[in-house]
């Protein structure tokens, strides 16, 4: 065989396997991109959506628990909150927004921990909640993150419902954003009762960090890519936008570098940490730290501040740090 046919035959080999990997990228990515023509009707909800709830004034801003296991931490963290029923009333319908972004397993840190979700979503129903839904716009194929994350396992052993994102259930919403201004959202969690944000303490290579207010990125439809050129005004339009009841962030393994998506275990450093509370804004500036940052080199969490959303100055709002024996 001449070194020509060789050559070619491997050409061959490569385009062909460049191929399949694009086909599943895109097929995988399908149900996100279509979206990309607004339907007729736009939804107004230009003011806002806020799901918080009015708090003695003795309640701390945030927790902060480190040791334990993530079961340990939520519930502690929850308890010196006041407990969930402090945030959850019978009847009500209640969305966890994890980060279920990736087709990873726990150990890589690119998804929020499964236990950390299956204990929220428990002291929930202990709460008198009706429902609890478990949700997030995945960016890899949504069946495969939230199976391989052990997020769907842990849920559903609950009672949980796990939403998996579907065409039909986006609708556009008039976001009053400065870049947001219409956008498709996934309307379950627009119609729930209480949302609690659930994300992951992890790197970004456009944002340097995924955090809380990030993770709202996780409710949109559409090209969410052609976002990326101003992606500190869109996050910052997001937080404006959804006023989550609770946020409980983990920092239990947090992926260093290479994130969002990650893959090599010796990105992850483990912390052992949780941090929850009712300041956007203070959280997220606190989660940074634990990357190395600080929350003046994370544009959105500076937009965040001036926009009132909340403190960026995290040691001025009220704490209290819990050690897990």
């Amino acid at each position: 065989m001449s070194e020509n046919e060789i050559n070619r035959r491997d050409f061959l080999k490569r385009s062909s396997k460049a191929g399949l990997a694009v086909a599943a990228t895109a097929g995988a990515g399908f149900w996100l991109n279509s979206r990309n023509e607004h339907p007729r009707q736009t939804l107004d909800t230009s003011g806002g959506r806020i799901y918080t709830v009015d708090l003695p004034n003795d309640t701390p801003q945030m927790i902060v628990a480190t040791g334990g296991t993530p079961v340990q931490l939520a519930q502690q963290a929850l308890a010196a909150l006041g407990g969930m029923e402090t945030f959850i009333s019978p009847g009500d319908i209640v969305v966890l927004k994890p980060n279920v972004g990736w087709d990873r397993v726990p150990q890589q840190a690119a998804n929020t921990n499964p236990d950390l979700v299956k204990t929220v979503a428990e002291l929930c129903f202990n709460a008198g909640a009706k429902k609890v839904i478990v949700t997030d716009v995945s960016c890899n194929d949504p069946r495969r993150c939230f199976r391989r994350s052990g997020i769907a396992r842990a849920a559903e052993s609950i009672g949980a419902e796990v939403l998996l994102p579907e065409e039909r259930k986006f609708k556009d919403y008039r976001l009053g954003g400065e870049l947001l201004s219409v956008w498709p959202v996934y309307t379950p969690i627009i119609e729930a009762d209480k949302i609690i944000n659930m994300p992951i303490v992890k790197h970004h290579n456009l944002t340097r960090a995924t955090l809380g207010m990030k993770n709202w990125y996780g409710i949109l439809g559409g090209r969410r890519n052609q976002l990326h050129q101003q992606i500190d005004i869109s996050i910052a339009d997001l937080a404006s936008f959804i006023k989550p009841t609770l946020t409980i962030m983990d920092a239990y393994r947090v992926l260093m570098a290479n994130g969002p998506q990650g893959g090599n275990l010796k990105d992850v450093k483990e912390y052992k940490t949780l941090i929850a509370g009712t300041d956007p804004v203070a959280i997220d500036a606190l989660g940074s730290t634990f990357l190395g940052l600080v929350p003046e080199q994370l544009g959105h969490i500076k937009l965040a501040h001036e926009r009132g959303i909340g403190n960026m100055n995290y040691t001025e709002v009220s704490t209290r740090n819990i050690t897990v024996e």
